[in-house]
Parts: structure tokens; sequence; C-alpha cells
């Protein structure tokens, strides 16, 4: 009763105000109170669906920094056989002390042997992807849609099929979600080795709850997941034209054309790309990329970003034990996994770092990715 009574208090409030001025606060609220409102009235609820409401809603949390974290780690120990992946919400009250809350369970990825893949954020959707089997889930209305499987066809002489470097992002001609993977097709030899294999790539999209094949760009992308690098509609991945293992290019993807394309590496200091690691990321609506070596024990960190060609935006020299750059925080600190498996944040312009108290029993294992509140549906 006592709540029946706030809410007509409130829509009371409300009411009394322009209706341009009332979208305009609640388009400011987090999700989980736009939930609770749609009780109000009809028009309320209705309203929260349109279009514009979500774009404006969405928006607001972008341009305010109003980020959420997921987080994935190990647990167990360091054996194979007996270590798992749980994924959490990242979260902080104060921005001093983290911790890790609500153990994320995902309907059809419970699999604790076997960390989900997660791709994006695409207007505050994730992409989830394990064994071949994906999804799109928007955590902050926790709604989920398991994908079809492709009904492309595949060569019945293959031995083998393996789905790699998924591309997620959103056309905005269509106003439709597409998911992108690259299929490679192994074929043993009369020893019973894999000696030979075919490329093939499969577009999926939302709209038309579909696959179809398109055709191979001419180099290999490289995996992607955990970072976010769809950005204004293309997808990216760093990308290697020879059988070398390290870098040559990139390779992007326009989701509205549904072309390929590759653009240059940014420059770096010393070694070549076998030697270096290329993370490629969102950084305030360009493409930026952040490079590192693969060893030693004081790493140099450089961060580029793309605006018709690419510029060096810092260079942050000597960073002692960081075993990987994870991603930013909200106000330009970086996360970081150092060389004994703990999640720490540093402070470029201080220099200063801040162990969080969150470890990971198998060096390696720890990713995050941030994304804005969405009220998006995949209906």
């Amino acid at each position: 009763m006592a709540r029946g009574l706030k809410m007509q208090g409130l829509s009371k409030t409300m009411t009394e105000l322009p209706e341009v001025l009332v979208f305009d606060i609640l388009a400011k609220l987090p999700v989980k109170s736009l939930i609770r409102f749609k009780c109000v009235c009809k028009h309320w609820s209705s309203s929260f669906q349109t279009p514009l409401f979500i774009t404006q809603h969405h928006r607001n949390h972008l341009r305010n920094n109003d980020l959420n974290f997921i987080f994935k780690r190990s647990i167990g120990n360091s054996s194979p056989d007996y270590r798992y992946y749980s994924l959490f919400q990242l979260s902080t009250e104060d921005g001093q002390s983290f911790s890790l809350k609500q153990n994320i369970r995902l309907p059809f990825f419970d699999d604790r042997w076997r960390s989900p893949q997660v791709y994006g954020p695409c207007n505050g959707i994730l992409c989830v992807e394990s064994e071949g089997n994906l999804a799109l889930w928007n955590p902050s209305t926790r709604q989920f849609k398991i994908l079809p499987q492709s009904s492309v066809q595949r060569p019945p002489s293959a031995d083998r099929t393996r789905f790699q470097c998924i591309g997620f992002g959103y056309d905005s001609q269509t106003y439709d979600y597409k998911v992108l993977r690259f299929v490679s097709h192994m074929y043993k030899n009369d020893h019973g080795a894999y000696s030979r294999e075919t490329k093939q790539v499969d577009l999926y999209s939302l709209k038309g709850n579909s696959w179809k094949e398109i055709s191979v760009p001419g180099v290999s992308a490289l995996g992607s997941s955990w970072h976010d690098n769809h950005v204004n509609g293309t997808y990216y991945w760093p990308a290697n034209g020879a059988d070398d293992g390290g870098y040559s290019c990139i390779l992007s993807f326009d989701m509205v054309n549904e072309r390929f394309s590759t653009l240059s590496l940014p420059g770096f200091n010393g070694g070549g790309f076998l030697e270096y690691e290329l993370l490629l990321l969102n950084f305030n609506g360009l493409l930026g990329a952040i490079t590192f070596p693969w060893t030693g024990t004081l790493k140099s960190l450089e961060i580029w970003v793309m605006s018709g060609s690419w510029t060096k935006l810092s260079v942050i020299e000597s960073v002692p034990v960081v075993d990987m750059p994870l991603g930013f925080w909200k106000n330009g600190e970086l996360f970081l996994e150092n060389s004994d498996g703990e999640l720490v944040l540093f402070d470029p312009s201080t220099r200063e770092f801040r162990n969080l108290g969150i470890h990971t029993c198998y060096k390696g294992s720890m990713n995050i990715i941030a994304y804005a509140e969405s009220l998006v549906t995949f209906n």
C-alpha cells in the first residue's frame, strides 16, 4: 500500500510538469528504476519502448560516462583439471573500494569449465559465444536471445568445423544488429592429420533472424573478444596476411555495406609485431589501440588513436610487473593484470598503482568489458 501511494504521488508530481521535461528526467534514470516505473501508467510503459527514448537514455549514460563493468576470472587452482571460470559485476561505491557482485549465470552458457567469450558492447548489447553457440545479451534488462544455428551449407567432406573471430555491430541504415563469424573447415590427410582448410564467413541479421554467407577477405582476422572493437558501425580485428603469426594490418567490416577493408597498423618503438601485442578499442568514438611487448619485466604501453591517420596519444614508460592491460576505468585510469595475477588500477598521470584486492588463480585469465545501460530489446 505504501509503495502504491508513493507511486501515485510521484505520478501526480510528474504530470504537473511539461511532458518533455518529464521524459528528459526519466531518460537519465537507471534501467532498474525505469522497469519499476512502467507500472505508473500505460503511456510511460509504451514510451520507454520507443526508439527515441531508448536512444536518448543510452546517450545520456554514455555522455555521463556512467559505465558498468563485467569481469571474468578463473577460480580454483592453477591446474587445468581444477580450474573454472566465473563472470561478475565489478562495482565500486565510492570509486575507491572495488568488489565483485552477482556471480552471473547465463542461460545456455552455464558451463563453468568453459568461459564464454564476450564481444561488444553495441548500444549496451553484448554478444556471447561459446563452442560455436551464440546469443545476444542485454545485461541491463537481462534479456537474452539465443541465435539460431546457421543454415549455410557446410562442405560434407570436412572433418571438423571451427568458429573464430566474432564481429558484432549495428547497421544504422536498416536499424539492424548483425553478427559476423569466421568459419574454418578442416580436412584430414591419409595419415589422419589435419593438412588442409577452407574458410568461410557467415553473417547473421537480427531483423531477419537468419544467416547468410558473404565473401572471405584476403587476410586472416585474429582474436578480439573482451575488447570494444565496434566503432561507428564498423568492427575491427588485428589481422595477418602471412603465416608468421604476427600482425600485418587491421581488418575492418562495415555493417551497413557489408564489406571488408584494411588499414595500416599504428607505429611502434622497437621490435616487430611478432614481439608486440595489439589491443584495439573504442576510444571516445574513435578507433584506439594499445601496443605493448609480450615479454619483459618493464613494459612500455603506447596508446594510439585513428583520426584520418594514427596519432600517438601517450606513452606509459617502463610500467613494472604488468602482464596485460585490460581496459580503461571511468577517469582514464587503466585496469591491469599484474604478473602475480592480481587486478590493479594504474593512474598514468601520477604513475601510481592501486591493488584492488581481486586475483585470479591462473595468470592471463582476467578480462573486463565496460558497457553503458540500455533499454534496447531484441523483439
